[in-house]
C-alpha cells in the first residue's frame, strides 16, 4: 500500500471502512485539530472523548493525533470522499481494518465493533476494494450506523445479504468475502 489505501464507506463504510486517499487527492489538508474534531464525530461523545485519534498518511502509515485511554481508535473523515465518513473502532475492529487494508485474512473469531455515526458514502456493497461505481459493483450510500466485524460466518447468515440492500435495516456488507460485516443503522 504505497500511495493509496482504498476509501469506501466501510466501513469503510462501510466500513466502509475507508481509510484515506493519498496526499495528491486532497485539495487542502485539514489541520490536526480539524481531524480530531472530525474523528470524534464518529462515536458517542462518551467513547470519543477518551479514544485515540489517528490519521492515515499518504505513505499508508498511521499517525497518532491524540493518545487515548479507552481502547477505541477513531479516524477522521476522508476528504477525498463525497460525504462525511469518520469511524471509531475497538481494538479487534482496528485489527480487522488492518487485515482488510493489507489484503490479508482477519483473525478468525476476533469480533470487533465500529461506529460510523456520521454515515458512510459511496461504497460497493459487494467489492471490498472497489474504488468507484461500476454497473456490477452495487454502489450504496449508508446513513449513521454501527458495524460488527470478524464474527463467525454463521453469525451473518441471520441477516440479509442482498447485493442491493435496504440500508434502513441491518444487512451484511461484502457478503461471502473474508471482510463481510454487519451494517446496523442507528437512525
Amino acid at each position: 500500500m504505497k500511495n493509496k489505501v482504498m476509501a469506501s464507506g466501510l466501513a469503510c463504510a462501510a466500513l466502509t471502512l475507508c481509510l484515506v486517499a493519498n496526499a495528491e487527492d486532497k485539495k487542502t489538508a485539514p489541520s490536526d485539530a480539524d481531524m480530531i474534531k472530525s474523528a470524534m464525530n464518529a462515536a458517542p461523545a462518551s467513547v470519543a472523548k477518551n479514544a485515540t485519534i489517528v490519521t492515515m498518511e499518504a505513505d499508508g502509515k498511521m499517525r497518532t493525533l491524540r493518545k487515548g485511554s479507552n481502547g477505541f481508535t477513531c479516524m477522521p473523515d476522508n476528504p477525498a470522499t463525497p460525504g462525511p465518513d469518520p469511524m471509531c473502532m475497538d481494538k479487534n475492529a482496528m485489527d480487522w481494518v488492518h487485515a482488510w487494508a493489507g489484503h490479508t485474512s482477519p483473525t478468525a473469531g476476533k469480533v470487533g465493533f465500529m461506529y460510523m455515526l456520521e454515515g458512510g458514502t459511496d461504497a460497493s456493497n459487494t467489492d471490498p476494494y472497489a474504488a468507484k461505481p461500476t454497473a456490477a459493483n452495487h454502489w450504496i450510500k449508508t446513513g449513521p450506523h454501527v458495524m460488527i466485524v470478524g464474527a463467525d460466518p454463521s453469525f451473518y447468515d441471520g441477516y440479509p445479504k442482498s447485493p442491493d440492500p435496504d440500508t434502513s435495516v441491518p444487512y451484511v456488507m461484502w457478503a461471502g468475502t473474508p471482510y463481510q460485516h454487519l451494517m446496523a443503522p442507528v437512525k
